[in-house]
């Protein structure tokens, strides 16, 4: 039986894979392994026959002890963002030891137009794409998701209380994706039986200006917001001014650079080809997390 491992198995994405791989694509816990750094945390799967195994992306061997025995292998990118390479560094040891360990087919969850995107963090996911193509593993599936619905998370409660949206995004599209969506099709990348080399954009069914999304969400919460459209810099420097740590502001910021150039803007149906269903309508998703829009603070 072909071995199918979870890396971040812990993480939000992860359990979402782990539910997907097992309740929705009916594929045997037996076969499953998720691994985390924290494998005591992953009890509930390992009761329903799932393997846990402890993956450090910051240990050689960790990574070889979890990687033997699997044949497909789904790296979840890290959330090392200290713009010191860590991530890039970590990705590539998953690399090299899932090549070492004979795995014959890596999934990676990558971002839109890796090796264009003005993402302040973008250089990782171009970097891990090339460390997978030349590592000699004989097939892999890059996912170049686009941003989740649950982002809307971090900026809407704040929004919603002034209603005022800043963005500097002007009338560049996001073509937003649930985070569920996203782990479904990580988890039937996983297990499909596609042994070649593929790269897939997975985004929402409608790219939406920010406008558009403010009007969205007003619509769905019954509050007013209206969207404010500033310049990069000022955009960067009033989330400084009310208490957003410099590097963080400048990731923001670089969020709406690049949907301001259109390298969010989707256009792709290969969601709906890999799954077989359509991504869920982010105005159905707003109209089922209205409250936590309010009310959240992050994702």
């Amino acid at each position: 039986m072909t071995n199918l491992l979870v890396t971040g198995a812990s993480g939000q994405l992860g359990q979402r894979v782990l539910h997907h791989l097992i309740d929705t694509l009916g594929i045997p816990a037996s076969r499953v392994v998720a691994a985390s750094r924290k494998p005591g945390s992953l009890s509930a799967w390992v009761s329903r026959g799932v393997t846990a195994r402890e993956a450090d992306f910051d240990d050689d061997a960790s990574l070889a002890q979890s990687f033997a025995g699997v044949k497909r292998l789904l790296i979840i990118s890290t959330n090392a963002l200290d713009g010191a390479g860590t991530r890039l560094r970590q990705h590539r040891a998953a690399v090299r030891a899932a090549a070492t360990a004979g795995i014959e087919h890596v999934v990676y969850t990558s971002l839109p137009e890796a090796e264009h995107s003005l993402v302040s963090f973008a250089p990782d996911h171009a970097g891990t794409e090339k460390a997978i193509a030349e590592s000699g593993i004989p097939g892999w599936t890059i996912l170049r998701n686009h941003w989740y619905f649950e982002n809307l998370f971090l900026t809407m409660p704040s929004a919603l209380a002034s209603g005022q949206w800043y963005s500097a995004a002007g009338d560049g599209r996001l073509a937003y994706i649930a985070r569920d969506d996203l782990a479904l099709a990580a988890a039937t990348a996983l297990a499909d039986n596609f042994n070649g080399r593929r790269t897939l954009t997975l985004g929402g069914q409608v790219a939406y200006t920010t406008s558009e999304i403010g009007k969205l969400v007003s619509d769905a919460t019954g509050k007013p917001l209206a969207v404010i459209d500033v310049p990069l810099e000022g955009l960067i420097q009033g989330m400084v001014a009310s208490g957003v740590p410099t590097p963080v502001a400048e990731v923001f910021g670089s969020f709406d650079a690049t949907a301001k150039a259109g390298l969010f803007e989707g256009g792709s149906g290969d969601f709906e080809t890999l799954t077989g269903r359509k991504p869920q309508r982010l105005e159905d998703w707003l109209s089922h997390n209205a409250d936590r829009l309010e009310a959240s603070k992050a994702a």
